[in-house]
């Protein structure tokens, strides 16, 4: 998709017309988002099939599937697509509906390194979502079986031998990073 040097509003960016790609809308501007490899599709799975069943069960929020837009900035609008994210009831609740894309970052967010990833735009994206109000950015890297845990107080680094937890986003959900990459 070109652009024309115009902002995209998120109005607009919601109906572009499909063009079998997936984008994200970076500060106004349309950008394309390679497609998930399957292990990165398999990685982020395995966390869902533990968290959802968790949040339903407690009815703690939601974690919406098939890859939702989170309005993370306007003027320009900025829509970025989490792997895997968790929004609490609560702020369902207080969402001013109907709404295309959640306003404000999910309160736990994924992301999973996939092979092209640069590192650096792992960085920026971790960044972003803190700043615009998610409590966790978990970081799933294939390359080194790591899970990054990354909240306003600083980054963890678990191993394989480690277990991951909601902390206080998802008080008593957990699981072993072992099975994320078993």
């Amino acid at each position: 998709m070109a652009t024309t040097g115009k902002l995209m509003t998120a109005e607009e960016f919601v109906r572009i017309p499909d063009d079998g790609h997936r984008y994200e809308l970076i500060r106004g501007e349309p950008r394309k988002v390679a497609a998930a490899s399957f292990d990165h599709g398999v990685y982020a799975s395995r966390i869902v099939e533990t968290l959802l069943p968790y949040v339903r069960s407690n009815r703690l929020g939601e974690v919406p599937l098939t890859e939702p837009g989170f309005l993370l900035g306007t003027d320009p609008d900025h829509v970025r697509i989490p792997d895997v994210g968790f929004v609490r009831q609560e702020r369902i609740d207080a969402a001013e509906r109907p709404f295309v894309f959640f306003s404000g970052a999910p309160d736990l967010v994924v992301e999973v390194v996939s092979p092209n990833d640069r590192y650096t735009d792992v960085d920026v994206k971790v960044g972003e979502w803190l700043e615009a109000g998610a409590s966790l950015v978990i970081v799933v890297n294939p390359r080194n079986s790591t899970v990054q845990v990354h909240s306003s107080e600083g980054t963890n680094t678990l191993t394989e031998a480690d277990t991951l937890s909601g902390g206080a986003v998802v008080e008593g959900w957990s699981m072993s990073v072992a099975d994320i990459f078993s």
